[in-house]
């Protein structure tokens, strides 16, 4: 999550490093009049980090290029890109060269699109010396996605509404040992929020995330699992084996597919995990 610029002969290179997230309880609570959907939830940033920069345009033209994963579609349709776009029209920005490394899975619930935007509202703040407060780049962020806002502060909150909603949490994890799992296939959202029957929880998240942490299976749900399990048993055969393996507390992600565990100690579970996009290390 480091932020690191530099000078490469007369260009100007600034790199940012948007990080994923993971949702630690995820209830689904009502249907709203606009057709969306209220959640109540908690995002905890994850330091699994794509690379975005900025470079100086050398021919005045914008160029934007990726590496890492593949990102799929229309460049303009890439919520960064859309990001730039938003924000070089405000301020007059002049063209730059953008380039998205991606190494956070796409639909995987792990909020990696939205890290991009966040992360380059930020860059472009930095970059062009904006002077932009965070409740300002919010603002911006909250017009790419629910959950773009979350990114600009990067810090633990209990979300509810639309997820838009946001109350800053004194909780860390810090110390503790993390495995994230994802299958190749990705989760329809609009899907998963189709076959979900909306409730209220049964237990407030702000008090369950007091108790230990390996006493959250008792309390914690994420309402997507039901469905996406009856869809995709091997998804739930992950979260067993998390618990399996000693996690002490394990959940799917979003409405999906990547799934997380929380460990006390290190674990290595690469090659039980070798066919599925794996992740581990311990939190800062």
């Amino acid at each position: 999550m480091n932020n690191h610029r530099y000078f490469c002969e007369n260009l100007i290179k600034v790199v940012f490093f948007p990080n994923a997230k993971i949702n630690i309880g995820l209830f689904v609570t009502g249907k709203r009049i606009d057709g969306f959907h209220n959640i109540e939830t908690i995002f905890y940033p994850m330091p699994i980090c794509d690379a975005i920069e900025i470079i100086s345009s050398p021919d005045g033209r914008f160029h934007f290029s990726a590496s890492g994963l593949p990102v799929p579609g229309n460049p303009e349709n890439n919520l960064a890109v859309k990001a730039w776009l938003m924000l070089q029209h405000e301020f007059g920005l002049p063209n730059v060269h953008f380039h998205l490394h991606k190494v956070i899975p796409m639909g995987a619930g792990l909020g990696g699109g939205s890290a991009d935007a966040a992360f380059a509202i930020r860059l472009i703040n930095h970059h062009f010396n904006l002077g932009l407060s965070d409740e300002k780049m919010m603002h911006f962020a909250q017009q790419l996605g629910m959950d773009c806002p979350f990114f600009i502060k990067n810090t633990p909150v209990y979300a509810w509404e639309r997820g838009d909603k946001m109350e800053e949490l004194q909780l860390t994890l810090s110390g503790k040992f993390m495995v994230i799992v994802k299958p190749s296939f990705h989760i329809n959202t609009a899907e998963a929020y189709a076959g979900i029957k909306p409730g209220k929880p049964e237990f407030s998240l702000k008090d369950v995330i007091t108790k230990p942490v390996d006493q959250w299976c008792n309390f914690l749900e994420n309402d997507f699992e039901e469905f996406v399990f009856s869809r995709h048993p091997e998804v739930g055969v992950i979260k067993n084996d998390l618990y399996q393996s000693g996690a002490e507390y394990a959940s799917m992600s979003g409405s999906g597919s990547a799934l997380y565990g929380i460990f006390k100690t290190e674990v290595d579970l690469k090659k039980h995990f070798s066919h599925h996009f794996y992740w581990s290390g311990k939190l800062p």
